[in-house]
């Protein structure tokens, strides 16, 4: 605090002492725990450690059947884990209540359909539980200001307040998957999840998806994405390499994005070069 001086009697006044704001004790992750799941009688993922911290923006990535969406559906309880657990902000994920659950783990689907005829805007309010209003559906809730505010705010970070009354059929494929994302933002989530985002999009749409994602991480989101083109995955803070439901590395991009590991992962021989800053995977042959 600022030693501060009374003019009248010239005397420094001594100074309060200053109360240190209490320390959140939880943890600021999403944990799984030796977590083991089957799909039907096939072991998709084994035996999985992987701890997602808040703020960090951690792509998943392996061949296709190494596990990475039935992990995803594992961590968002989805599908239930036959043996491990999974931990949301310290606590086991199923003693959570569904709606608490439900508002702090956010998911985007892959390929997630839309509401052809429905607007932008009452598409991003179901984030909010709003098709009870919006749609004559009985309500859960009354709609508050608060719940408007945090539609206004999703449309904004997306750059999709500018179309919010068009239709979801008058959209391009890049500015769908926008609406997808304000949709899942609108909930205000700590955790992001997200099943192939970029899936079918061209590289530019793709990239401006990678963009908004990385603008949410730096505010505090905790961000899970399944990825395919290691490239995209490159500009993530973390990768996870799954090969046969298991964890077959973890760690910086650099650290996974090696040609040894992708050749035990992928079956490939390829360069990993370094260019303008970024990791580049060039695959040979």
């Amino acid at each position: 605090m600022t030693e501060i001086q009374d003019i009248q009697i010239q005397v420094a006044q001594t100074p309060e002492p200053q109360t240190a704001e209490p320390q959140s004790l939880e943890p600021q992750t999403l944990e799984a725990r030796a977590l083991h799941v089957r799909a039907g009688t096939f072991a998709a993922v084994q035996d999985v450690n992987a701890t997602f911290p808040a703020g960090v923006f951690t792509a998943v990535i392996g061949p296709n059947g190494a596990g990475k969406s039935t992990l995803l559906r594992a961590l968002l309880g989805l599908s239930t884990p036959e043996r491990g657990e999974v931990r949301l902000l310290g606590r086991r994920l199923q003693d959570w209540p569904r709606a608490a659950r439900a508002q702090t783990l956010a998911y985007l689907a892959q390929g997630e359909g839309l509401p052809d005829t429905a607007q932008v805007r009452d598409v991003v309010a179901l984030g909010r539980g709003a098709g009870a209003w919006r749609w004559g559906l009985i309500p859960t809730r009354p709609w508050t200001d608060a719940d408007e505010f945090a539609v206004t705010d999703a449309l904004t970070r997306t750059d999709t307040l500018r179309f919010e009354h068009r239709r979801v059929s008058e959209l391009s494929g890049g500015e769908r998957q926008r609406v997808s994302l304000a949709r899942a933002l609108a909930s205000q989530p700590r955790f992001l999840l997200l099943d192939e985002p970029t899936n079918h999009l061209d590289l530019a749409y793709a990239l401006d998806v990678i963009r908004y994602v990385r603008c949410e991480v730096a505010g505090g989101l905790g961000v899970v994405a399944v990825l395919h083109d290691l490239n995209l995955a490159a500009r993530a803070d973390a990768l996870l390499l799954l090969h046969e439901g298991r964890v077959l590395a973890a760690g910086s991009p650099a650290e996974v994005l090696t040609p040894a590991l992708l050749h035990t992962a992928y079956g490939i021989q390829a360069q990993v070069i370094r260019h303008e800053g970024r990791l580049v995977v060039l695959p040979q042959g």
